[in-house]
């Protein structure tokens, strides 16, 4: 049976997550709902990259298998049914076997820091009015990618085989009125990012030493780390796949 590749953003505010949960409102639900009502039968979605309650994505995909060509025209009556929050960008054709989340070659997130209060920011990045040491926030950043073991900055009763990632890229930049830290790994755990920024800002408002952070993700121990930033500051910014994972597409 055909399948695709279906490419996605949303404002995550409203939803308890990603993937389909019971007695709860998920981006993957609305997404099938809108499928349903326009293919006018179930239409199943496989999701590439799960995020939690609150967080958003500029970019994340589905797969789906269907028997009927996906008409041409397609996004805009789709985009039509589906609330405000949530945006289909592409449908394209891939091969009958590919995977769009064990397919994915990395995965880039982005968390947003605002320290001067903006209204226009207070759903989309952490407002944090403290003062911090930019240059000790920086140095720990490029500490991370060192690593592979990041059973520190994992939740607990995550239902995983390895705690083993690799970190390509780990920088905190200022772009507009945000300080922005940038991720990009094969893969992430549950809460990996949160702990990240969270267990960092302690470390640039002084309350950590950066051997003390690096003895953070030595340990291995959750309890050590800091996932209280709230979701609403995170991105899945971009999701990296092989040219050859498509077949073709619009």
């Amino acid at each position: 049976m055909p399948r695709y590749f279906l490419e996605v953003s949303y404002n995550g505010l409203n939803y308890s997550g990603f993937q389909v949960q019971k007695n709860a409102t998920s981006v993957q639900g609305e997404v099938e709902k809108a499928f349903r009502v326009y293919f006018r039968r179930p239409v199943t979605m496989t999701g590439s990259s799960r995020t939690d309650r609150g967080v958003h994505a500029h970019q994340n995909f589905f797969h789906f298998d269907i028997e009927e060509p996906v008409p041409e025209g397609c996004l805009y009556p789709i985009n039509a049914i589906l609330p405000g929050d949530i945006a289909v960008r592409s449908i394209f054709r891939v091969a009958d076997d590919a995977h769009c989340r064990f397919n994915a070659l990395g995965r880039e997130y982005r968390y947003f820091i605002y320290r001067e209060k903006d209204p226009f920011l207070t759903d989309r990045a952490y407002y944090f009015p403290y003062k911090l040491d930019l240059d000790i926030l920086r140095a720990a950043a490029t500490i991370i990618p060192r690593y592979k073991d990041f059973s520190s900055f994992s939740k607990r009763n995550t239902q995983v085989k390895t705690h083993l990632c690799s970190v390509e890229q780990s920088q905190w930049e200022e772009t507009g009125n945000c300080l922005v830290y940038r991720v990009r790994a094969n893969r992430f755990l549950r809460g990996m990012v949160r702990g990240l920024v969270g267990t960092m800002l302690r470390a640039g408002r002084g309350k950590l030493s950066l051997p003390q952070f690096e003895e953070i993700i030595q340990s291995g121990d959750g309890s050590r780390a800091d996932f209280s930033v709230p979701g609403h500051g995170l991105f899945l910014f971009q999701v990296y796949f092989s040219d050859s994972s498509r077949e073709g597409g619009r």
